[in-house]
């Protein structure tokens, strides 16, 4: 029997915390994680609206992460969720090794900490030389062992420029335990090919966009939410532009439904421009200096160390910064009504 997809909705990438200079367990090299501040902002972010939570994904620095704390990491989550009555907020592992064997055992750690998907970045060193045959091969193989259902994660800019073909994707959605991918590159056309084939089901496969600056774009050509970082610092804005979608798919869209979601892709826009420039760091650094959470500077070598010009660099995002956090928190506002 196939397996079945996450539920629809928008997913954080979330960051993985680090214990802040001075504090107990702190190393420069590799700080301690800040298990208390991960709980806090992920409390944060599923009262916000978030349908569940991305963990060690490439926003959550995996690769610096070792194995055990990988385990430590997803468990305390699924606890703190639990804890808070979000059982049904499903948390999606993330796993980046190169062998299949490597990657089944990190799945099978996850799932038996707490784990209910993984998102499987695929094999890239060789990534020139690695045909769609062998692609498809290496994720049916995990997929084939995997406890757990599997999306894939397409993101050409950590992986060498590997490449998945719309046809490939064809292939891999008809086995039974991969149920979705997630796109995190701007090709549009390739993105249309897979939400839309005729030869996929896409009541078992889903479509995300990794970026929430295609949100608008790609919900119109059939892809199902994001799985997005900025809504890691403003999940109520995200969220809001999705059920705003969604809502009017149901009633019909008006031309002031389309005027109100594009207003909020233009502001998600400007927003993601920092992680389009920074990456990790900018996503640190924006959640640090709005909300609190963690340490601005906070991460594992090469990453420690935030902006390299500090506050001057982020003069340069301040006014965008402030303009989401007061649409946030006029959100919140109105969804405590």
């Amino acid at each position: 029997m196939p397996s079945t997809p996450p539920p629809v909705g928008i997913y954080v990438p979330v960051p993985t915390f680090f214990v802040k200079e001075g504090e107990a367990n702190y190393d420069a090299i590799s700080p301690a994680i800040d298990l208390k501040t991960q709980s806090e902002h992920s409390l944060f972010l599923v009262r916000g609206g978030i349908k569940g939570l991305v963990i060690l994904g490439s926003t959550g620095e995996a690769i610096f992460v070792r194995n055990h704390e990988r385990h430590e990491l997803i468990k305390s989550q699924r606890k703190t969720l639990d804890d808070a009555g979000f059982k049904d907020r499903p948390i999606i592992a993330g796993t980046a090794s190169q062998t299949v064997e490597e990657t089944i055992e990190v799945i099978k750690d996850s799932q038996a900490a707490g784990a209910e998907y993984a998102m499987v970045l695929g094999p890239a060193y060789f990534a020139p030389s690695t045909s769609q045959a062998g692609l498809q091969k290496w994720f049916e193989a995990v997929a084939d062992k995997s406890p757990i259902p599997i999306l894939i994660y397409h993101y050409p800019g950590v992986t060498n420029n590997l490449y998945i073909a719309p046809s490939t994707f064809e292939k891999l959605a008809a086995h039974s335990n991969i149920v979705g991918c997630k796109l995190s590159h701007g090709i549009i056309d390739d993105q249309t090919l897979i939400a839309v084939s005729p030869a996929i089901d896409h009541d078992h496969f889903y479509v995300f966009t990794g970026l929430g600056q295609n949100l608008l774009a790609v919900l119109a050509i059939g892809g199902v939410a994001a799985i997005d970082a900025l809504s890691g610092c403003f999940p109520r804005v995200v969220v809001r532009l999705f059920d705003l979608f969604t809502k009017s798919l149901e009633k019909g869209i008006s031309k002031e439904d389309l005027v109100q979601m594009r207003e909020l892709q233009y502001r998600i826009c400007e927003g993601e421009k920092i992680i389009a420039t920074w990456g990790v760091v900018g996503t640190k650094e924006a959640i640090a200096r709005c909300w609190g959470f963690g340490d601005k500077k906070g991460g594992r070598v090469p990453l420690a160390g935030g902006f390299q010009e500090g506050d001057n660099e982020w003069k340069k995002w301040e006014k965008t910064f402030t303009s989401l956090k007061e649409l946030e928190q006029k959100f919140e506002a109105e969804d405590s009504k």
